[in-house]
């Protein structure tokens, strides 16, 4: 269920909004929201990406398993190239 906030925007932004608006035949409101929607979006993966790195970064200070930067080059050239390239194996 959807419930009403408020938020305060300065005159300038609030015009903004609305000539974007206009110029999409939506209403405010819907560009309001779907701007928030994409940040939230945005920023929630951000911080999964962070999250991920984070756990990457504690895997390999406790097992020191990695693989080398041109281990990984090679790996992603394949990939990029359409082949179907397993991850190589992870070492010491």
């Amino acid at each position: 269920m959807a419930t009403a906030t408020s938020i305060k925007l300065d005159d300038e932004l609030k015009g903004r909004v609305q000539q974007l608006a206009d110029a999409r035949r939506r209403t405010a409101h819907w560009i309001m929201r779907e701007a928030i929607t994409q940040y939230v979006e945005r920023e929630e993966k951000r911080e999964a990406f962070k999250r991920d790195a984070l756990h990457a970064w504690e895997e390999y200070q406790r097992t020191g398993q990695h693989l080398t930067m041109e281990e990984a080059d090679t790996w992603l050239a394949k990939l990029e190239a359409g082949e179907n390239a397993e991850i190589p194996d992870c070492h010491s």
